[in-house]
């Protein structure tokens, strides 16, 4: 028999508390008792709703946050282009402390563009930073106020724009920053390859070799309905056959890991991507082609910027004293 004032369990109900019968059990003090222990439970419930909600603060609080980089504006005075050249260079989180020599991607913007396009390499930083890589990004001035479409090409005194992005910029770079001095620590990534390439990644190109510019159609619409000639038409099988034997000698001469991607609604330059992916094909040299969902826009190319950014990284040389 229980105790006066002590708790039992009934019979077959486990854990079921059941009251004395020494103690009052009307109807009053029931409800009395029950609006007791609700109250005390919603006292109890707020109690842990606020220790969670600081806890939770705590915990958001002390979360470690991703390092970032810093992007910095620099210029040279160039020779070839007769005047004031400039990049944006990024640099990686603990540059300034590490001690290292980087890996370098050169981002190579779309033409025609301003002389401020050179600047829009926010997308790639971010990417970079997210896939947790150790490289730099340099992305030289293409175009000037009154050059806007020169497409990397020397044209004469003044506007030799090929030998000022493929021999004064990187001489720069590796001159004032903590570079590998070697083409397998160098990739190039570029909006559109002269009349067509879309967007590519070839981490083992060094610039002015021309090894992939042999296989792009000549500057202007006359020189794009001429080159589709000479690729496409099948009278011209000897011409064909020539260009895949000069491309097949090129890759081989400098080994060099290459692709590009499009959009799949890109309606100027899809065709273009597509028969060059062909033609490196039927040449028999090793690459990379993807159509992706989207057009010649951006968000295309920021969606895919850290997936490219990481295939090219893979064929580089990795960050080291």
């Amino acid at each position: 028999m229980a105790q006066s004032g002590q708790r039992h369990r009934g019979p077959g109900r486990q854990g079921l508390l059941v009251e004395d019968a020494g103690r009052k059990s009307g109807p009053a003090s029931c409800l009395s008792r029950s609006r007791e222990k609700s109250l005390f439970c919603v006292q109890r419930l707020t109690a842990s709703v606020f220790a969670f909600v600081a806890l939770a603060l705590v915990v958001a609080g002390s979360a470690p946050s991703r390092a970032t980089g810093r992007v910095v504006d620099v210029d040279f005075r160039s020779v070839a282009v007769d005047g004031t050249l400039r990049l944006a260079v990024y640099l990686p989180p603990g540059y300034e402390r590490s001690g290292l020599r980087y890996p370098v991607v050169y981002f190579l913007h779309g033409l025609p563009a301003s002389s401020s396009a050179y600047r829009g390499i926010d997308f790639l930083r971010r990417a970079l930073e997210q896939s947790g890589r150790g490289a730099l990004i340099v992305a030289p001035q293409g175009a000037r106020s009154r050059d806007t479409d020169p497409e990397y090409l020397d044209w004469g005194p003044g506007r030799r724009w090929e030998t000022a992005t493929a021999r004064e910029v990187p001489a720069y770079v590796d001159g004032h920053f903590r570079t590998i001095h070697d083409r397998r620590a160098r990739a190039t990534l570029r909006g559109r390859l002269r009349r067509g390439a879309g967007r590519i990644a070839p981490p083992r190109l060094v610039f002015g070799d021309r090894v992939v510019e042999r296989v792009l159609p000549p500057h202007g619409p006359a020189g794009d309905a001429r080159a589709r000639s000479r690729i496409g038409h099948p009278q011209r099988t000897c011409e064909r056959t020539r260009l895949r034997l000069s491309l097949r000698r090129a890759f081989a001469r400098r080994p060099t890991f290459f692709g590009f991607y499009v959009g799949r609604g890109d309606d100027r330059f899809r065709d273009e991507n597509e028969q060059l992916h062909r033609e490196l094909g039927a040449a028999r040299v090793a690459h990379v082609f993807h159509v992706y969902s989207g057009g010649h826009e951006q968000t295309v190319w920021s969606g895919h910027a850290r997936v490219w950014l990481e295939l090219a990284l893979d064929h580089l040389e990795r960050a080291a004293r």
